[in-house]
């Protein structure tokens, strides 16, 4: 017969046993989103995420860096899907073997943002080019993220459609923060500076002070958002069944609706156009 003390250290062992012997699917049951700050910080990923489980029971957990950054971070390995908006940047993501395909999932837009005395002039332009030309010329402040971020590659692209070299302008009236969009904005209302931002996080973002939307609406600020499955041939760590799972229903009518419906102040944030994959 077995003493007290060997019953109990039976016992705890016993427990340990059936502790370690739940399946590993259960714990496993989650996948990490690469994801670009503005889907995060404008509410729209913890908004939406939620109806995601609860129709599979898989959690989403989410790193909200720069467009670049989380590219950087997917080709490392570091995740299972890749959700941003630099459409040249994920099709090289997906040429290079990095990605499996790469989705249209929904849009917005930029806009150019400035001080409400507006001293380059470019209040109502819809010519952005035209509008960067202005402020070059005046040499009012520019904020710009200088991040590599989607955002910075659309303003990059912009100046270099403007035909304006900022790169000798750094640290003079063109000032890079080399951070996200809600702190570049921030450095902005305080030195009285232009900005380009997207649309949703400029909606969020509550430190505004004297800074107004001063150019929109032209199609170059069109701001398309893509999502990647991460290659399992590359990483063997990717969960594929997990990510394409959550990338059907943020392309199919569940997840198209949710986008649709994700309102603040009543300003829709993000306008749903899955169709299909581009690579």
């Amino acid at each position: 017969m077995l003493s007290k003390t060997a019953l109990s250290a039976a016992f705890i062992a016993f427990a340990a046993l059936q502790w370690t012997a739940v399946p590993a699917s259960a714990e496993d049951r989650f996948i990490v989103i690469q994801s670009t700050t503005s889907t995060a910080n404008s509410g729209l990923l913890d908004a939406i995420l939620p109806k995601f489980k609860d129709k599979t029971g898989i959690d989403v957990r989410v790193v909200a860096v720069g467009t670049g950054q989380a590219i950087k971070n997917a080709t490392n390995g570091d995740g299972d899907v890749l959700l941003v908006h630099a459409k040249p940047a994920e099709e090289k993501f997906v040429a290079d073997g990095w990605g499996v395909k790469r989705y249209d999932v929904m849009y917005n837009d930029f806009v150019i943002v400035g001080p409400e005395n507006d001293p380059a002039g470019i209040r109502g332009m819809e010519n952005a080019t035209d509008a960067l030309k202005k402020i070059a010329k005046a040499k009012a402040p520019f904020a710009s993220r200088g991040d590599d971020s989607g955002t910075h590659k659309k303003e990059l692209s912009l100046w270099k459609s403007a035909d304006i070299d900022v790169t000798s302008a750094s640290g003079s009236w063109y000032r890079e923060t080399g951070s996200g969009m809600g702190a570049t904005l921030n450095t902005a209302a305080g030195m009285n500076a232009y900005a380009l931002t997207d649309r949703a996080t400029w909606i969020s973002f509550k430190n505004k002070g004297g800074l107004a939307i001063l150019t929109e609406g032209d199609d170059r600020l069109f701001n398309q958002y893509g999502v990647i499955l991460m290659n399992p041939e590359k990483h063997a760590a990717v969960k594929a069944d997990e990510g394409g799972a959550f990338i059907d229903w943020l392309t199919g009518p569940e997840g198209q609706q949710a986008i649709a419906n994700y309102k603040l102040d009543g300003q829709q944030l993000f306008f749903p156009n899955a169709n299909k994959a581009t690579n």
